[in-house]
């Protein structure tokens, strides 16, 4: 009688041995994503330092959520629930928040270089210039926004990528990312929507302040309930980060302290 070769088990063995240590690598891998409060900012990274709701990043094809003291590295994609809000802060003191229903792909920090595309969403810019000019791009499907230190709003309506900017405070030369051409300059106080099969002009430049004040609203209405949701009304989110509201007398807005007392959360730039 024949007995059953002994390299079979053996080989299955290996086999099984194999997929548990690839599993295990996997797993591994995933618990290893860097995700602890604390990590030191590294130029051309940004931190997380408030938040509330649904934030998360796309890394490796795979989405992960986000926590206060997070790291995002280049080349990541942020991303916002309907609840979701984040603020981040770059290595050389800017900062931007995140609002809900976003997505936007987040770049390296160089100087003159893109550091936001915006695909989706609403995201509000300030750049630190306390140092010297501080050149940056923003850019989405239709628009290419550049600037040198000041605080803006950029807002992708559609899946068209209709681009609405709105500028609080400083200057930024607004491009069509389609039809290129001269840009349009925006002062505080001013703004325009780019759609994709228009040009640019200087005629379509809205100086009034309704949508302004539309994305006021929205913004102190996130702000109130960051500070609603703070045991006392500290100012500080549930995750423990700083207050959100954004400083009306500096051009970079704030840089995350916290702010004392029980005063309510300090409204939008005008």
């Amino acid at each position: 009688m024949f007995s059953r070769p002994t390299h079979l088990p053996a080989a299955q063995t290996l086999l099984v041995a194999a997929v548990i240590s690839v599993s295990l690598g996997s797993l591994s891998a995933q618990n290893n994503f860097p995700s602890a409060p604390g990590l030191p900012l590294q130029p051309g990274d940004a931190k997380l330092i408030v938040m509330t709701g649904r934030v998360s990043v796309i890394k490796d094809g795979v989405e992960w959520a986000r926590n206060v003291g997070d790291i995002v590295e280049p080349k990541q994609v942020i991303i916002t629930g309907p609840d979701g809000y984040a603020k981040f802060q770059l290595s050389d003191g800017s900062t931007f928040e995140v609002f809900q229903n976003t997505r936007a792909i987040f770049h390296e920090t160089s100087a003159w270089d893109e550091f936001l595309s915006i695909l989706i969403g609403r995201v509000k810019v300030y750049v630190d210039h306390s140092h010297g000019p501080n050149h940056k791009r923003v850019t989405t499907q239709t628009a290419i926004i550049s600037v040198r230190g000041t605080i803006f709003d950029v807002v992708v309506e559609d899946e068209d990528a209709t681009t609405f900017i709105s500028v609080d405070e400083g200057v930024v030369d607004v491009y069509h990312q389609i039809f290129g051409g001269n840009p349009v300059q925006l002062h505080a106080g001013e703004s325009i929507r780019v759609y994709r099969d228009q040009r640019l002009a200087a005629r379509t430049v809205d100086k009034g302040n309704i949508a302004r004040q539309v994305l006021r609203a929205a913004a102190q209405a996130v702000y109130e309930m960051l500070y609603n949701r703070t045991p006392g009304g500290a100012g500080t989110s549930t995750a423990g980060a700083p207050g959100a509201g954004s400083s009306t007398g500096a051009s970079q807005g704030d840089k995350g302290k916290n702010p004392t007392g029980n005063a309510p959360p300090p409204p939008p730039p005008q």
